[in-house]
């Protein structure tokens, strides 16, 4: 409610019906001086900002430590004091999307060290050297972080070198592709002399067709492609877990097909919370990754592996608490659900694969 002024007017500003109280019973709007103060504006935004975030802290205390809590609450009605599952997705999501691609995302290029070895055999007796300092000295975090540096600069060259000798000798591969045509000219000459039956379908010829295209744009440069195409692939990610998510309901929807007083809606509300619970573990597991590249503490491992596990126990309890049923047909749905979603993602993910290669 605002603090601005009531008008003494009856009259609707939004809709001309009869006010009978502070609101109007048709629109809804409320019955204020519409002239406002500077101050009432910023005391509007601030009480707006303020239950946000009640609400927000409120949900996210409930998501995190009651499982499948939230989602009931939700569904049989409870809903003024929590936020939003749509509103919770999207500020989750973008946070979370936020701090991966700054913090971390792959990176592409590599800066080296001024003084790294050029040739392989050198590059070798470096690292072997630093490992020797190493042994001598576990606690030097500056020679760790040199350590891995040139491990991870020596392997961006090999496997940059194994791009340019495949590209370059046979040219770019995708999966069952042919790529071994110059020109679509000669590819279309060698599919018209074929017989209408051996000739490939529309979406091979596609295919083929984008690869011929992207051998003659990124042979001479292989690391151009890689960075455009993981580039690509990155800012699908988002769409990707967006397009998955009705499906991981229409999952739920399948694996509960007896349970008639749970819609559709019910299920995409319980796989909201999931995805939001979800979000908040590959923070956490990505941060401890990090820690573990630049300590090399084994610890971070562990930490990580118990996460995975407690996600998986936190999708047991949810359902368990949201669904109402029996500890062991739960756990028997949880891993069924946990393996044909695995599928889903790995689907989606070739998919999505190909269609940031197609689109660039």
């Amino acid at each position: 409610m605002s603090h601005v002024p009531q008008r003494k007017e009856k009259d609707c500003l939004n809709c001309g019906a009869t006010v009978q109280g502070r609101y109007c019973q048709d629109c809804g709007q409320e019955n204020i001086v519409p002239k406002e103060t500077f101050w009432h504006m910023f005391t509007h935004f601030f009480y707006d900002i303020t239950h946000f975030d009640s609400s927000f802290f409120t949900s996210a205390r409930d998501l995190i430590f009651r499982p499948g809590f939230l989602s009931k609450e939700y569904m049989i009605g409870r809903r003024k004091r929590y936020l939003h599952p749509i509103r919770m997705y999207v500020f989750s999501s973008a946070i979370f999307f936020l701090v991966f691609f700054k913090f971390f995302g792959p990176q592409i290029k590599m800066d080296e060290p001024l003084n790294m070895p050029v040739t392989k055999e050198e590059r070798l007796k470096y690292i072997q050297e630093l490992e020797e300092g190493l042994k001598k000295d576990t606690a030097d975090v500056n020679l760790k972080a040199a350590l891995l540096v040139a491990k991870d600069t020596a392997h961006q060259l090999l496997v940059s070198e194994m791009i340019k000798t495949a590209v370059n000798n046979k040219g770019i591969k995708v999966g069952f592709s042919d790529s071994n045509y110059k020109t679509e000219a000669e590819y279309d000459s060698v599919q018209e002399k074929k017989s209408k039956a051996a000739r490939d379908g529309w979406f091979m010829r596609r295919l083929n067709k984008k690869v011929i295209d992207l051998n003659t744009r990124y042979k001479e440069n292989p690391e151009e492609f890689k960075e455009k195409f993981l580039e690509s692939f990155l800012h699908r990610l988002p769409y990707m877990l967006f397009v998955s998510l009705p499906i991981f309901a229409l999952l739920l929807k399948l694996l509960y097909f007896r349970r008639k007083n749970f819609y559709y809606a019910d299920h995409g509300v319980f796989t909201i919370h999931l995805y939001v619970f979800t979000f908040l573990c590959l923070l956490l597991v990505f941060a401890l990754d990090k820690l573990q590249d630049v300590v090399n503490f084994e610890f971070f491992g562990w930490a990580i592996f118990f996460i995975m596990l407690g996600h998986f126990i936190y999708l047991l309890k949810a359902m368990r608490v949201f669904y109402d049923q029996r500890r062991w047909k739960t756990i028997f749905k949880g891993i069924l659900i946990a393996f044909i979603s695995f599928i889903m993602m790995c689907i989606l993910l070739i998919f999505f694969m190909f269609f940031s290669a197609a689109t660039f």
